[in-house]
């Protein structure tokens, strides 16, 4: 319906997404308006904001913020668990405002979800959008992947928004679009299962029931059962962390314990990268870690914000775009992102087979380019202690456990 450039605020010196109507004689600018005056009702921080309006050269042009890239977009590459919560999170919040002034916007769908950096959603495109009134007619607009049963057949209701939001949501996690019966299980259950809590697979099951009587009545109604899914899963998570944190400070001194991290974080952080901290004991890890050096639990970095531009879907931790395998955990091979190749400064050693050749960082386990299990063991620079497991490159007078297999370090 319309064209989106992005230009130059010359006043106010900033990017911004102009969004100007095509000429069609299906499309009328009476819609265009509509859209500006609905969102302009909505302010809220998960909602696109329109900065502007006006009529230019007999063009109804309509200033927006402009955001780096649809969630349609980022939906196609890797996720990590804790990003796709992020995002699901501010998607509910959105809708729930826009329900809450009594608006369906019945068009959800990935494309009018905009990312903008730091992972900030905003929801887009009211052109769609009714107000609700006790007898509310409309067409059967809308994107079909997407559409409710009832809106296909022009009666649009707030369980309509829910039921898209429902799919929209169900493929972020999953990574797959279920399509008409909508019988569950649907096409990527197993995935579904292993990233999100039953509790929330729930919650989308219902969001995506053939009968509108079935589900949340509005968006608001879902975001509430969805916080609460959060604070429980939340509290769980801290109850079993502070059992945890206990046991460990009464057996060990949580005191000499921060201060020998201390001392190797002085040592070693550079060398090893260990800005993360243990999902169990909080000891100083790295992303690339198979295993805690300090009480052994198995990928202890698991829901840190990775330094890579993309996520391993298995095991979650950081990929590059053109790798073809997971480096860490000889995950199943994904599509490659891009046929360009990267270079990075991480690369230090090249893959031992002659039919690769291809370039390895540090500890890896795999080469992401060919499979090849990595056989050559990584020193720690400044450092001769190797593990007499693995021969990877530990820091003997720290650590309880090789971090790369887990085997106990003799002192």
């Amino acid at each position: 319906m319309a064209d989106v450039y992005r230009a130059a605020d010359t006043i106010h010196k900033t990017r911004v997404a102009l969004k100007v109507p095509k000429s069609d004689d299906n499309v009328s600018n009476d819609d265009f308006l509509r859209e500006v005056q609905i969102a302009t009702r909505l302010v809220h921080p998960n909602i696109l904001t329109v900065q502007d309006a006006s009529f230019i050269d007999d063009h109804f042009v309509i200033a927006m913020e402009l955001g780096t890239e649809s969630l349609a977009d980022r939906i196609e590459r890797r996720i990590s668990g804790v990003h796709a919560m992020l995002i699901a999170e501010q998607a509910l919040a959105a809708l729930a405002h826009a329900h809450s002034k009594k608006i369906i916007h019945c068009d959800i769908k990935p494309e009018n979800f905009i990312l903008f950096p730091g992972n900030h959603l905003k929801l887009a495109d009211f052109g769609f959008a009714k107000v609700s009134l006790k007898t509310l007619k409309a067409s059967g607009s809308g994107t079909i992947d997407y559409i409710a049963p009832e809106q296909a057949m022009g009666r649009p209701k707030f369980q309509s928004d829910v039921f898209s939001l429902g799919l929209v949501l169900y493929r972020l996690f999953s990574g797959k679009l279920p399509e008409w019966p909508f019988k569950w299980p649907m096409v990527g259950h197993d995935r579904l299962q292993k990233r999100i809590p039953p509790e929330l697979a729930a919650l989308l099951r219902k969001a995506i029931q053939l009968d509108p009587a079935d589900r949340y009545k509005t968006a608001a109604e879902m975001y509430a059962a969805f916080r609460r899914i959060q604070r429980s899963t939340k509290r769980s998570s801290s109850i079993s962390k502070s059992k945890k944190k206990l046991s460990s400070s009464s057996n060990k001194g949580s005191a000499w314990r921060r201060l020998q991290w201390r001392e190797f974080q002085r040592q070693f952080r550079t060398a090893l990268d260990t800005r993360h901290e243990c999902r169990r004991c909080d000891g100083p890890v790295a992303e690339n870690m198979q295993g805690c050096p300090w009480c052994g639990v198995s990928h202890p970095s698991r829901g840190a914000e990775t330094s890579m531009p993309a996520v391993c879907p298995r095991c979650e931790r950081g990929v590059k775009s053109d790798w073809a395998y997971c480096a860490w955990c000889y995950g199943p091979g994904f599509e490659i992102e891009t046929e360009r190749r990267y270079p990075d400064k991480r690369y230090s050693s090249k893959c031992a087979s002659q039919r690769c050749r291809q370039p390895l960082m540090p500890f890896m386990q795999y080469c992401p380019w060919c499979q090849v299990k990595v056989k050559k063991a990584t020193k720690i620079t400044g450092n001769k202690d190797k593990c007499v497991s693995c021969e990877h490159g530990i820091a003997r007078e720290f650590w309880k456990y090789c971090a790369w297999c887990s085997y106990p370090v003799e002192r």
